[in-house]
């Protein structure tokens, strides 16, 4: 796995990948920010070695490389998922990538349904912490070891001070922010009225289907991240309505210019 990861940083450092400061994860839907980006150069995932291909319809499955607020990013339009088909050590093999090819920083989205009654979709949440609800983990096996200790903390699993920095970038441009807890399921069925009582009766503010098999790889590498999910319908067990996946994508579109904007001023802030 080691091995693959070096061919595909040294493939991308002979397009033209230069020492990126900061990698960006774009979750479902939430694509408008790769529009900000002042574009160097793009390679689409078929193209790049070892790398998997997003097989999901909405995610657009390329790299782009460019500058956003004049410093040096690379953002993946279209994530890898368990439910996909791919293995853990898949998932998370682009963030092994971005680590070896010099980023300093993770940013990631996703769109996520709420549990918290108190928030209605649309909205936008920081991801304090999370609970793992996956059959795989991203440190098991015997080639795990090669990126760091399997046994890795996971104690503050988002960066404190990129979290902070999230925080008053969002007070100051009047960007509605929530703070929470996550929860990752394998997917990629929304869940039933039980099983939405079960998460928040645990702790879960959101669910999802993605995101911490990224984050627990970074913190093997020992890479801050910091994550935000957009709240794309509302799961209130007692009046739940059927979801159209078109209605979480159209609500993902819709609140794109919160996070574009919330992005945009942490990496400047950073």
């Amino acid at each position: 796995m080691i091995k693959n990861v070096e061919k595909t940083v040294e493939f991308l450092k002979s397009e033209g990948f230069d020492i990126p400061e900061f990698g960006i994860i774009l979750g479902t839907g939430l694509g408008a920010l790769a529009n900000q980006i002042e574009v160097i150069k793009v390679i689409p995932y078929e193209d790049i070695p070892n790398f998997p291909i997003a097989t999901v319809e909405f995610h657009k499955g390329k790299l782009i490389y460019g500058l956003l607020e004049n410093k040096k990013v690379v953002a993946m339009s279209g994530r890898f998922h368990y439910y996909e088909g791919y293995s853990m050590e898949e998932v998370v093999f682009p963030v092994r990538v971005l680590k070896f090819l010099g980023i300093q920083k993770l940013l990631i989205s996703n769109a996520a349904g709420a549990m918290n009654l108190d928030w209605k979709k649309g909205e936008l949440m920081l991801i304090d912490d999370h609970i793992n609800l996956q059959p795989d983990n991203p440190l098991r096996g015997k080639n795990a070891g090669a990126f760091g200790p399997i046994f890795t903390d996971m104690s503050q699993p988002y960066d404190k001070h990129m979290n902070e920095v999230m925080e008053k970038v969002a007070s100051t441009h009047q960007v509605p922010l929530n703070k929470g807890i996550y929860v990752a399921v394998s997917g990629p069925n929304l869940e039933t009225r039980a099983e939405y009582r079960f998460l928040r009766q645990i702790g879960a503010d959101v669910v999802g289907m993605s995101t911490v098999p990224e984050v627990i790889a970074a913190n093997q590498l020992g890479l801050p991240v910091s994550a935000v999910s957009v709240l794309t319908d509302e799961c209130d067990p007692d009046n739940l309505q059927a979801v159209d996946i078109a209605d979480i994508i159209a609500t993902a579109g819709a609140a794109e210019k919160h996070l574009v904007t919330l992005f945009k001023e942490v990496i400047k802030a950073l």
